[in-house]
């Protein structure tokens, strides 16, 4: 079991991005300890942008990104990219990314596959596989490298219930074995059921960060209840 101390926090100190003419994030202070974190908002409130300003695949125009530690990280996108090759070979490439040895590739590469339930799927073609399949394909690959921080954008956005209900156990499941979980979600449904705190954002700033019990029960700003009426009904 892998877990993340107290300490090995992420902190976001002054954080934006623009560009040209269109502030997309302003002034984010945040800090984004163990467990599991769910960012919300409307469209368009910079949640999949802030997503990959923690993750490092965009750079700030303003402030920082800080990590206590140096901690592995991986990242699953709504649209998970396959490579042209079969689903064994999608999950040792990430493992050979890291410089896992060639002869343990194959073994990891098994065991992901079969702790997301697609054993079978070992030899198929990635590319030919449904939209929930790629997803658990994408979820087994970022598993393997076992991440201390796993980011999720929009998980299930585009997945049929039964595919998004086996996602989330998925992700239940690697958050159970210590790995810090910082995810965007359009669905208030699976928020609750899988985030310890809400991160709320709107217009591209921060409006509140709250344990995600007190966030659905009763949020601390106007916006937020706002939020959540709006997408309840």
């Amino acid at each position: 079991m892998r877990t993340i101390g107290l300490m090995a926090w992420l902190e976001l100190r002054g954080l934006g991005l623009t560009e040209g003419d269109v502030r997309i994030l302003s002034g984010i202070d945040l800090k984004v300890g163990a467990g599991r974190t769910a960012i919300l908002g409307p469209n368009g409130a910079g949640k999949s942008t802030l997503l990959r300003l923690m993750h490092g695949l965009l750079h700030p125009s303003a402030g920082a990104v800080e990590w206590s530690g140096p901690l592995s990280q991986a990242m699953v996108f709504q649209r998970p990219v396959m490579l042209r090759a079969t689903v064994l070979a999608n999950i040792e490439y990430g493992l050979s990314l890291r410089g896992v040895p060639a002869g343990e590739r194959q073994r990891k590469a098994h065991e992901a596959l079969a702790r997301v339930g697609l054993p079978e799927l070992a030899q198929r073609q990635a590319r030919k596989l449904s939209g929930g399949e790629q997803q658990r394909v994408a979820l087994a690959r970022a598993w393997a490298l076992d991440p201390q921080v796993l980011f999720l954008d929009e998980p299930t956005a585009s997945l049929d219930p039964a595919s998004s209900r086996e996602v989330e156990r998925i992700i239940g499941e690697i958050a159970a074995g210590g790995t810090k979980i910082v995810m965007t979600t359009h669905n208030l449904g699976q928020a609750r059921r899988l985030a310890e705190e809400v991160v709320y954002l709107e217009d591209g700033r921060l409006v509140e960060q709250t344990p995600a019990d007190e966030f659905f029960r009763q949020p601390r700003t106007q916006l937020a209840q706002a939020f959540i009426r709006d997408e309840s009904c």
